[in-house]
């Protein structure tokens, strides 16, 4: 999953926001180091992320992407993901969307003296661009995933995988809607509520 549905599976607290964001700049860090509260959300970071990997809808979304793209399907997944969560944002919370960005972002900003010094300069472009309000507008998830596309280390063919994204989109969007409530459970089970 992507940062926006990290946040969402969080618990509204300064260290759990940073924390369940904490899982995609964590190489590196000494988890014992971190408060507790912290390390608790980091390794909720790592359930989402496991329960995402290994379920059947997710798995057979990635095929459907072409061979020169399918190496990268996980990461398009991740950013479309947010994408849907924002389109059938009513289906999951009663929160209205504006205040719930609202509020991750004044989290993530009192909680940047708990970050890696790259999650804190990523955390800031994102609330200074605002990208969740942004990610609610396909084309702005075809802009995100070439920027990924241009900061991979190596030659690719990635850029551009908004075109097979708006053919397959239907089907996606529907494997989706099967599968993200049922992360919303697992999380729950596991004692972390998503934002109600």
């Amino acid at each position: 999953m992507n940062h926006l549905a990290h946040l969402f599976l969080s618990q509204p607290t300064v260290e759990s926001r940073v924390g369940n964001l904490l899982g995609d700049f964590a190489q590196g860090l000494d988890v014992d180091a971190l408060s507790d509260q912290v390390r608790v959300g980091l390794y909720n970071h790592r359930a989402v992320d496991a329960f995402t990997d290994h379920h059947p809808d997710v798995l057979a979304c990635k095929p459907l992407f072409s061979a020169q793209r399918r190496r990268f399907s996980g990461i398009a997944l991740d950013v479309l993901f947010d994408h849907y969560l924002l389109r059938h944002w009513a289906r999951f919370t009663r929160i209205p969307k504006h205040l719930f960005i609202d509020s991750v972002y004044q989290d993530l900003a009192a909680g940047r003296e708990l970050m890696p010094s790259r999650m804190a300069v990523t955390t800031a472009r994102m609330v200074e661009h605002d990208w969740f309000n942004a990610y609610a507008h396909l084309d702005n998830i075809g802009f995100a995933l070439d920027r990924i596309a241009g900061r991979i280390r190596f030659p690719n063919q990635f850029e551009g995988v908004i075109e097979e994204i708006r053919v397959l989109d239907a089907e996606l969007e529907a494997r989706f809607l099967r599968f993200f409530p049922e992360l919303v459970e697992d999380n729950r089970r596991r004692g972390t509520p998503s934002a109600e």
